[in-house]
């Protein structure tokens, strides 16, 4: 079974808000998403979540967690979703897997809003090398484009 894509919404956040219906809390990307700190992709149909079990949805990616007691939370209504810290670091920390633009614009918004600043942000001593390649793209991400 499939989910609804986001092309039927006027956010993405309404979106996730719709279809995020298990015990899962969203993260990665389309936690960046949920938070508003990336746009997300045009008719996108997947959704990434920490669940404790694979569920039933094939557009869903499942990153099975023992627990969700380590991990840091907003709460809205019933959806779950990764604080943008938290979201930060499992990026980070997932190098391999992770989607490099959807942390770039993140960081690069972050990094304005912040009055070009990363000061706020808590990034996780073992993330530190992978966190220093990402600020140089974030501070440069807006003028590439």
């Amino acid at each position: 079974m499939v989910t609804k894509g986001c092309g039927d919404y006027i956010t993405h956040q309404d979106w996730l808000n719709d279809v995020v219906q298990e015990d899962v809390i969203i993260c990665y990307g389309s936690a960046l998403e949920y938070l508003q700190w990336f746009v997300g992709y045009l008719n996108e149909t997947e959704i990434d979540v920490f669940a404790k079990q694979k569920g039933i949805y094939e557009n869903i990616n499942y990153h099975i967690v023992d627990s969700f007691g380590d991990i840091e939370v907003i709460t809205n209504g019933k959806v779950r979703c990764t604080t943008f810290n938290q979201t930060i670091n499992d990026m980070l920390d997932d190098w391999d897997n992770m989607d490099e633009s959807a942390l770039a614009q993140a960081l690069s918004d972050f990094y304005h809003k912040h009055n070009k600043t990363f000061g706020d942000l808590v990034v996780k001593p073992q993330h530190a090398e992978r966190f220093e390649y990402m600020k140089d793209w974030a501070r440069e991400f807006y003028n590439e484009y």
